[in-house]
């Protein structure tokens, strides 16, 4: 008997820090068994004002995990001490619920949240969307 694994993605940074704290959040709140990791250095700048092929780009690697993986939630994670985005926690959750955003509008069939870690290395939600396309979980 083979036992359907349940997936969720993550557009976290690649500072090894925040992996841990960022998946063991989605599996807890999301009930899933694994996290697919799409890294960029500071990914909620990037999807909130980076250019368009880095956005694309991003996009592409999310739907890889959708298509192959079925995820079923899509984060944006911005953190503290981010060395590709040395932003206050302000500026950082404003770029994560744009980030968010940006990702409901693409219309995949999942849940969108937005995350922060902050300086005790925990993930908390910043934001929570249905895809635009209407096909979000609730």
């Amino acid at each position: 008997m083979t036992t359907e694994h349940r997936f969720g993605t993550a557009i976290n940074c690649i500072d090894g820090r925040v992996q841990q704290p960022v998946a063991e959040w989605i599996k807890k709140n999301h009930q899933v068994d694994f996290v697919d990791m799409v890294t960029e250095p500071g990914p909620d700048k990037a999807l909130a004002t980076g250019d368009a092929r880095l956005r694309d780009a991003l996009r592409a690697k999310v739907q890889v995990s959708i298509n192959a993986h079925h995820s079923r939630v899509v984060a944006i994670a911005g953190h503290h001490n981010c060395a590709a985005n040395p932003a206050s926690r302000e500026e950082h959750q404003a770029q994560v619920r744009q980030g968010a955003r940006l990702i409901a509008s693409w219309g995949l069939p999942v849940r969108v949240v937005g995350l922060w870690v902050g300086p005790d290395w925990k993930a908390e939600a910043v934001v929570s969307l249905a895809s635009e396309g209407g096909a979000g979980t609730p």
